[in-house]
């Protein structure tokens, strides 16, 4: 269904005046919010109390959101275990799992849900109006009406329970005895604990919540709102379903739509479908109260605020590498709502901690007491507070840090914070704003940034998202002392902070242990009934998820047809343009009166065993003092200057099977207005960095901070990296991928840190050596995007770059080792694991076409979904196949290696005997070809279409892939079966995970302690 032709903003005008009512809603205000491009209309449902905000705007890509008030009470992740079980069928859409069903059918652009520590929000995002519809109807069902009162293995399955697993020979149920039974092995399972044991393997989310606790300890925020694996258990089913139903109701929702959309329709839609209906939560309260019990026991949790409290010191204890030692100091900034002091602050720590030259932090690295420090503002809570972290911390540094940082702030706040640091902030952040740049369909994260004001006063509906004259106001007050004022209320006389240590320890200490005996305990405690119970419960579970939706429940789910589909989205011609100094890669997009400028400098002449130091070279660069500014004075013009300014590696694979070309990418963007600095500043950073007289400790800093980034990468998205290393069994490019981010450069880095003062020397004359032979003529290709005027002047400021030809001979050295299967297994510290298994189609002859797009949107959101994720706990999984030279498997936070990995087998079978019908099949292609139809902001667009161009990719290759898309057939998908299963036996496996969980694989991984 094509978007509403009438302005929406006028549409909104003529028929939301405040005074009136529209469908059962009371139109309380109107205004507008230049810093959107819209008008916010703030409603409230008079029979429900629900509350609405509409922000009307021209934008296709249009959003619903759905969000409950749900401060926890406890650990145990309640709202957490709800936000995943409401999706998991309803009163009205009666099938498994609606959610995945939405995924694989629809046009969304967004599809997700979020728990926070105090709401809990439901979004969705389209570019198809009727698809909004659809996406609305199952949400508000979901939240208002689910299944979860009637299917108790929701629950089970969603939040946790127990498993018995009996050794190889001994039978379970039906042929059980108690002493068989006693010898099995009792172990909790469930989606959420084992995605919580993932994310609280992370230190930094450990320390994050110890602050929390320490900082609030008579609120919500004291309690893990994700929940914590040892709390988990605790929650019992009626637990769950009273939570629900207190808190899953109207009068406690928050309702955001946002976009071209009929708003008349919306509004219709929800009070006659919904919000004047009454729902499966509020039947429940209504037969509490008809039962006798006491009204006020039946609302929802309380949110309060803390008092101001003092934790001088607090130590929390996590098995984990000595590495991940951590210390955090917390700081409450106020009161949400105070947004000018919340953006203040937000600007100040930035300023001091936000770089290597920022004063505080470079006080605090050259103490000498950790590797790093971070510092974060979490806005989105009651009362926001800063969070300083210091990584890699020595032993025992916790109350020096304070000194320190606390004696750096005195200092600033005597003599004044630089205002050109504070300048270069302000001019970022607005930046930042004009690009609109969220990573997500802007409706959603609006949404989202509404209700980190809105959630704690009514009127606060558009406070988070008008933030244009808080920005004026922070620009006039660089004049005065203001943030002087307030970095001596935050830091020196603030009696609301907490310093909290996480001191690593051995993993035999750790919660694992601790599981394991607890376990084992309450299988010795129970009853030989309750052992076979559970074992019985275990089959009725996995019956029921292996029970097949009925052609009835299935066709209660509302869908798009291919027919809803529009003609692809017309991109204008990418421009060669040979008349620019370097030849240059034009894109006509418009940028909001943006502009990005990029360079391409070819590493095809760059030794093999020299390409870490060129990653090295990428992360220096920006850190170092050039002939023209000092390091500090650098950061400052950058920051005040630029958008943003990068220096990566890009890797193209080539068409030849064989093929590699490696880049070094220098991505920088701007204002229109500053295209001066968008010429110069990339330029004298490449060509005038002082290399050769790099300061070794700003050196030593560098590697340490990279060092740190990597391990984080590792704990937290090991699926990654285990995708890049399974690839590099069998594919050159990815063999250099490893070599310039993967394991192979950590190896080297961590050689390099531990032989560092032996090496300097070498390692100045090396990057120097490799500056020069990269930032030349030769090979290089640029990149323009903005508009002509913008194109022209750019070029009319930077000439030719300052670049030389470049020595021709020392071209064609980059000789790519042979790619081999090396069967690894990396432990980390975690209690999951992350597993992939990957190769180029090309090795194995096959032709990766359109149709096998749709194949993995069926294989990832039907069996790999329903066997890895739904059976086996794991958090994610899925199948790519999205281009024609990458395949792979992976699963995402994993209780466990083995039987994902027999699962994964048995895919090529399973899509052998794909019998989906017309209306599912249609909904595979639908949502493959919306999500390559979605809208791309203009930076993204622009590196995708030069990877195209720098991958020897056809242009028309998409348009090609979204017609094979449009043509596939479920006899085409199960023509494929044989190539998957052979992908799935031939494709090299890695692994990241515990230790433990690796000893239980009979893979035969050579493991590799990876972190020492």
């Amino acid at each position: 269904m094509p978007t509403t032709s009438t302005d929406p903003r006028a549409a909104a005008a003529t028929l939301l005046v405040p005074g009136t009512t529209c469908h059962g809603f009371a139109v309380e205000r109107c205004e507008t919010v230049p810093e959107l491009d819209s008008d916010a209309y703030v409603l409230r449902h008079t029979t429900s109390g629900a509350r609405l905000l509409h922000l009307a705007c021209n934008d296709e890509n249009k959003a619903f959101a759905i969000g409950f008030k749900t401060p926890p009470a406890d650990s145990t992740g309640v709202f957490h275990i709800l936000e995943h079980s409401v999706l998991c069928g309803s009163a009205k859409f009666p099938v498994k799992e609606p959610f995945v069903d939405l995924i694989k059918s629809s046009m969304q652009t967004f599809l997700n849900a979020m728990t926070y520590p105090d709401k809990t929000i439901y979004p969705v995002a389209t570019t198809n109006e009727q698809d909004l519809y659809n996406l609305m109807d199952v949400y508000l069902d979901a939240v208002f009406n689910p299944a979860i009162y009637t299917k108790p293995t929701i629950f089970e399955q969603e939040g946790w329970h127990y498993e018995l697993d009996l050794p190889e020979g001994v039978e379970g149920e039906g042929g059980d005895s108690s002493a068989s039974l006693r010898e099995g092995t009792l172990r909790y399972n469930g989606v959420v604990f084992n995605e919580m044991k993932g994310a609280l393997s992370d230190p930094m989310s450990v320390l994050d919540d110890a602050v929390n606790a320490a900082l609030y300890p008579d609120t919500a925020y004291a309690h893990e709102s994700g929940g914590d694996p040892r709390a988990i258990p605790a929650l019992t089913y009626e637990q769950f379903l009273d939570t629900h139903a207190r808190h899953y109701n109207p009068s406690n929702s928050y309702i955001t739509l946002y976009g071209d959309l009929d708003v008349d329709r919306a509004l219709a839609f929800l009070d006659e479908r919904y919000l004047s209906q009454p729902s499966a939560a509020s039947r429940r309260m209504d037969a509490a109260v008809a039962a006798g019990e006491d009204p006020s026991t039946l609302a929802p949790n309380p949110l309060g605020v803390q008092a101001p409290v003092t934790c001088e010191y607090k130590r929390v204890e996590m098995a984990t590498t000595p590495e991940n030692a951590l210390v955090g100091l917390g700081l409450v900034l106020g009161s949400a709502l105070d947004r000018k002091r919340t953006i203040a602050a937000d600007i100040l720590f930035e300023a001091l901690l936000g770089s290597n030259e920022a004063p505080v932090k470079k006080a605090i690295l050259a103490a000498g007491l950790g590797g790093n420090v971070v510092s974060y503002t979490a806005a989105e809570s009651l009362q926001p507070y800063e969070l300083i972290m210091l990584q890699n911390a020595q032993p025992g540094v916790a109350r020096e840090l304070r000194r320190v940082f606390q004696d750096a702030c005195r200092d600033l706040c005597e003599h004044g914070v630089p205002r050109e640091r504070l300048e270069a902030i302000i001019s970022s952040n607005e930046y930042d704003l004009r690009q609109r740049d969220y990573g997500i369909a802007d409706g959603v994260a609006i949404a989202c940034d509404a209700l980190s004001t809105w959630l704690y006063n009514d009127d606060a509906a558009t406070l988070a998202l008008k933030y244009g004259p808080v920005y004026e106001e922070l620009r006039d007050d660089l004049d005065g002392s203001y943030f002087e004022d307030l970095l001596r209320e935050l830091v020196l006389e603030n009696d609301h902070m907490a310093l909290v240590e996480l001191v690593p320890v051995d993993a035999a200490e750790g919660a694992e242990g601790a599981e394991a005996a607890e376990l084992a305990a309450k299988r010795d405690a129970m009853t030989d009934t309750e052992l076979a119970d559970v074992v019985e419960r275990t089959a009725a579970l996995r019956a029921a998820q292996e029970a097949e939706d009925t052609p009835e429940d299935k066709a209660t789910l509302p869908r798009l047809r291919v027919s809803d589909i529009g003609e692809a989205r017309p991109e204008p011609p990418l421009v060669v343009d040979t008349t620019a100094p370097i030849p240059c890669l034009r894109h006509g997009i418009p940028t909001n009166r943006l502009a990005y400028a990029m360079q391409y400098f070819d590493l095809s002449g760059v030794a093999f065993e020299d390409l870490p130091y060129v990653t090295l070279l990428c992360r220096l660069l920006k850190q170092l003092p050039t002939s023209e500014h000092s390091a500090e004075e650098l950061d400052n013009l950058l920051a005040g200057k630029l958008g943003f300014l990068s220096f990566t590696t890009e890797v193209m694979t080539q068409p030849d099977v064989d093929g590699v070309r490696p880049y070094l990418l220098v991505s920088a963007g701007a204002l229109s207005e500053k295209i001066d600095a968008l010429a110069s500043l990339p330029r004298e950073v490449w060509s005038g960095t002082l290399l050769l007289d790099a300061d070794a400790d700003r050196v030593r800093d560098v590697l340490t901070q990279i060092r740190i980034g990597l391990e984080q990468g590792f704990i937290n998205n090991g699926h990654s990296a285990a995708l890049g290393r399974a690839m590099s069994y069998s594919s050159p490019s990815a063999v250099v991928r490893e070599q310039l981010s993967g394991v192979d450069f950590y190896l080297f880095l961590r050689d390099l840190l531990e032989h560092f003062d032996e090496r300097l020397d070498g390692l100045r004359a090396k990057l120097a050596a490799l500056a020069d032979r990269i930032f030349v003529a030769d090979g290089c290709m640029a990149s323009f995007t903005g508009s002509d005027e913008d194109f022209d002047a750019y070029w009319a400021a930077a000439g030719d770059l300052g670049l030389g030809a470049g020595d021709g001979a020392a071209s064609g050295t980059l000789v790519v080792p042979e790619p081999r299967d090396r069967h690894e297994a990396f432990v980390i510290p975690s209690d999951i694991c992350f597993a992939a298994s990957a190769c180029d189609p090309r090795r194995l002859g096959l032709d990766v076409t359109g149709a096998w797009a749709v194949a993995a949107n069926a294989l990832s959101y039907d069996y790999l979904w329903n066997e890895i994720r739904v059976k086996g706990g794991a958090y994610g999984c899925g199948f790519r196949a999205a281009g024609e030279r990458q395949t792979a498997f992976y699963t995402y936070r994993d209780p466990a290696v083995d039987p994902s990995i027999e699962r994964v087998a048995r895919a090529g079978e399973w899509l052998g005997s794909f019998e989906p019908d017309e209306a599912a099949f249609e909904g595979f292609i639908v949502s493959c070809v919306s999500g390559m139809d979605a809208p791309v902001k203009p930076y993204a667009l622009t590196k995708r279409r030069n990877t195209t161009y720098l991958a020897g990719l056809d242009p028309h290759a998409r348009e090609e892939r979204r017609a094979q898309m449009l043509a596939a057939t479920p006899g085409e998908l199960r023509s494929l079966g044989t190539d998957v299963t052979r992908i799935a036996a031939e494709s090299p496996t890695c692994v990241f995970g515990g230790r433990d969980v690796i000893a239980k694989s009979n893979a035969g991984f050579n493991v590799v302690d990876l972190l020492g």
